[in-house]
C-alpha cells in the first residue's frame, strides 16, 4: 500500500522528508532520517542496514511515527524502507487526524468533522471507520436532545426526542437522557394545560376556587 509522499529518486536514491506533512498538523513533528552512518545504506553492511531498519521498528513501538529512512531505492532494503515510510506515513496521519478531529468536535463542537487519511484499505479503514462511527454514535442523541430542548425553548411543547436511531433503541445514559428530556416535556405540558384550565374557569366563567393540579410532580413544580 503506498500513500502520497515526497519522496524523490534522483540517481537511483530515495528520501522523504517531513513535508509529507500537512503544515496546519496539530503537532510540530519532524521527521528524522536514519542513517547515523552519514552514507547511503547501499554502501553499508547488510548488518548495519537491518541494525537501522530495527531502529525504526523500535520507534514504532514507541510511538514516534516521525522516523524515516533514507536509502537507494533500487535495492531490497530500498523497498523495504520506503514501505515502512509509508506504513510510518499513515500512522502519523492518523494519529493527527485524531487530534484534530478530537479538537474540533470535543471543544469547538463542530459535530460534522470526521476523519479522513485519504484512500486507504483494509484494517486502515476499519479504524477510521470505527471512530467515525462512534462520533456519529455520540452526536445523534445530543443533536436530538438539543432539537426538543430548542423545540421548548420557542414554546412547542410537541416535540419529543426519539427514544430510537436508524432503527436500534437508545441505551445506557442516552436512553436516560432521552427519557429525562421527555418527562420534562411532559411535565410543561401539564402545567401549560393545568394554566390554561385554570384561567378559563377564573377569567371566563368566574370560578374563583380554581385550582391547578398537575400529578406527579415535586420541588418547584409542585410549589
Amino acid at each position: 500500500m503506498k500513500t502520497k509522499s515526497t519522496a524523490s529518486k534522483t540517481s537511483g536514491k530515495m528520501s522523504i522528508k517531513s513535508s509529507l506533512l500537512p503544515k496546519t498538523s496539530e503537532k510540530n513533528f519532524t521527521s528524522k532520517v536514519i542513517n547515523t552512518t552519514g552514507r547511503n545504506l547501499r554502501a553499508t553492511p547488510e548488518k548495519e542496514q537491518l541494525r537501522q531498519v530495527l531502529l525504526m521498528v523500535k520507534a514504532i513501538r514507541a510511538g514516534d511515527f516521525t522516523v524515516r529512512l533514507s536509502l537507494d531505492g533500487d535495492t531490497l532494503m530500498g523497498d523495504i524502507a520506503e514501505v515502512l515510510n509509508d506504513i510510518n506515513e499513515l500512522n502519523f496521519n492518523l494519529a493527527n487526524e485524531f487530534v484534530r478531529v478530537g479538537r474540533i468536535v470535543g471543544k469547538e463542537g463542530k459535530m460534522t468533522e470526521r476523519l479522513n487519511i485519504g484512500s486507504v484499505k483494509g484494517a486502515w479503514v476499519t479504524n477510521v471507520d470505527s471512530v467515525n462511527t462512534l462520533i456519529t454514535d455520540l452526536v445523534q442523541p445530543t443533536t436530538e436532545a438539543a432539537r426538543v430542548i430548542t423545540a421548548v425553548a420557542k414554546g412547542d411543547l410537541s416535540q419529543k426526542m426519539t427514544m430510537e436511531i436508524e432503527g436500534q433503541p437508545l441505551k445506557g445514559e442516552f436512553a436516560r437522557i432521552g427519557m429525562t428530556v421527555n418527562t420534562m416535556v411532559d411535565t410543561l405540558n401539564s402545567f401549560a394545560s393545568e394554566v390554561t384550565r385554570v384561567a378559563k374557569e377564573v377569567g371566563t366563567e368566574g370560578k374563583l376556587g380554581g385550582q391547578a393540579d398537575v400529578k406527579g410532580v415535586s420541588g418547584t413544580w409542585k410549589d
